[in-house]
């Protein structure tokens, strides 16, 4: 839903600037991973996933990206009371992925190691809702600009891919394809798509990209 205030309004601005900077924390994370790694270890090498950083000495960038990705979600405050409530879940999911690390790649599972899958794959839910089912409504009291009617574009690409990752970890994870694609380190690349697409979401959001025009 638009906002309801002036575009000048500091309530507003906040607002805005809680939602670019989730969004760029989502859209920076995989990519500040992985070449910190890479620069840190002076080796080309990807892990085999996202949460497999946890291991590496880009563990604390991890941890702290998704607790500070979190608290901002946390922070946000929405038009109704299924915002909140989206949010602050939002907020115990990533926290959730953080404190928990997953069972390492290389071998090995444990309790701990699928409550983080649990965390995760309830976070990616979460975050799928907010773009496909919160940020795409509109005042029922105002006709939508065109930047508007463009942004919930964005926002359904970007929910429908974050859910389309989702069921391809899912698949892979559960089947033959995980020994079939190993090498290629599809969970990695699929997570961070899941994460850009966020993202990119939450830019949107706070009208990084697609800003209404001022009339």
């Amino acid at each position: 839903m638009d906002q309801q205030s002036g575009p000048e309004d500091p309530v507003v601005l906040s607002y805005l600037t809680l939602r670019q900077a989730v969004g760029i924390i989502g859209c920076a994370l995989p990519f500040v991973l992985a070449f910190g790694n890479i620069i840190l270890q002076r080796r080309l090498f990807i892990e085999c996933s996202i949460s497999d950083y946890y291991y590496t000495e880009m563990g604390s960038v991890f941890v702290g990206g998704l607790c500070a990705i979190g608290v901002f979600l946390f922070s946000v405050r929405g038009y109704d009371l299924r915002d909140e409530i989206a949010g602050r879940l939002a907020c115990l999911f990533a926290v959730g992925v953080a404190l928990f690390p997953t069972n390492p790649c290389t071998g090995g599972t444990s309790v701990i190691g699928y409550l983080h899958l649990t965390f995760a794959a309830l976070l990616f839910l979460t975050l799928s809702y907010f773009s496909l089912a919160l940020f795409t409504e509109t005042d029922p009291n105002k006709t939508p600009t065109l930047q508007k009617l463009q942004r919930n574009v964005v926002y359904r690409v970007c929910g429908w891919t974050i859910l389309a990752c989702i069921f391809s970890i899912a698949l892979i994870k559960l089947t033959a394809l995980k020994n079939l694609l190993d090498r290629l380190d599809p969970i990695f690349w699929l997570e961070s798509i899941a994460v850009i697409s966020f993202g990119v979401s939450w830019l949107t959001k706070g009208e990084t990209i697609l800003k209404d025009e001022e009339g």
